[in-house]
């Protein structure tokens, strides 16, 4: 009696033994499967006279990816957005360099608009946010910011950011007749071959055909002066 006593209540505890393991076991796997995310609002606004954006090119990626830097020779996908809007290459880059997510807006940003993108990424110890646009009646000009530290931003939070505008050095800013490809020419995009300084710097604006520069496809109204946008970036999630 005391025998059957005694391995009726060794069966018992081993199986609350058992039952609580597998019950930890479980508990552990849901955890491993919850995927911590964080959401991002974005709004550009084009603060230029005539200088359509092209669609936006955003990425979230941690601190070793940096899409440029003045003095430094431009990458192929940063030539490929600054002389023709185009993010394919741009985002290959920074998913190459592991990038978390990578989100291109819809449609060009024209003067005196706005545009928002919704962007949301796993939660890293590392997040930065990197976001470039071309302004389109030029060679090989551009606008962005990149390495914006995130993880400082509780939900809620708004921070604005005006861009600056930068020159790829990738493509001479000649002017010419069918070398602009935004409206003030529809002219020719990316072009492989480089015939500028090859490094990144700040932009020192257009010469136009109203400044004196005749062979110049671009007047007075493609003009431009920093800042050439408004970023606003809220965390939402």
């Amino acid at each position: 009696m005391s025998i059957k006593k005694y391995f009726g209540i060794g069966f018992s505890v081993f199986s609350l033994l058992t039952i609580s393991a597998c019950s930890d076991s479980d508990n552990d796997d849901v955890m491993k499967d919850v995927v911590v995310t964080q959401s991002y609002e974005l709004t550009v606004s084009n603060l230029t006279n005539n200088q359509p954006f092209s669609p936006l090119a955003v990425s979230i990626h941690g601190a070793n990816y940096t899409a440029w830097s003045i003095g430094t020779e431009s990458s192929l996908g940063l030539e490929m957005l600054a002389e023709g809007g185009a993010t394919a290459g741009f985002f290959s880059e920074a998913t190459a360099a592991g990038a978390y997510v990578t989100v291109s807006g819809d449609a060009p940003i024209f003067s005196g608009e706005s545009g928002t993108l919704e962007i949301e990424s796993i939660l890293n110890d590392e997040m930065e946010l990197t976001i470039a646009t071309m302004l389109i009646n030029t060679n090989d000009a551009f606008t962005g910011f990149h390495g914006f530290d995130l993880t400082s931003l509780e939900i809620g939070d708004e921070v604005t950011v005006l861009l600056p505008v930068y020159d790829a050095g990738t493509e001479a800013n000649n002017e010419l007749v069918g070398t602009i490809p935004g409206p003030a020419d529809n002219g020719e995009g990316f072009n492989v071959a480089r015939d500028d300084v090859d490094v990144v710097a700040r932009h020192s604006g257009v010469v136009t055909n109203a400044d004196g520069y005749a062979e110049s496809v671009l007047d007075s109204s493609h003009s431009f002066d920093a800042p050439v946008a408004k970023l606003v970036l809220k965390r939402t999630e």
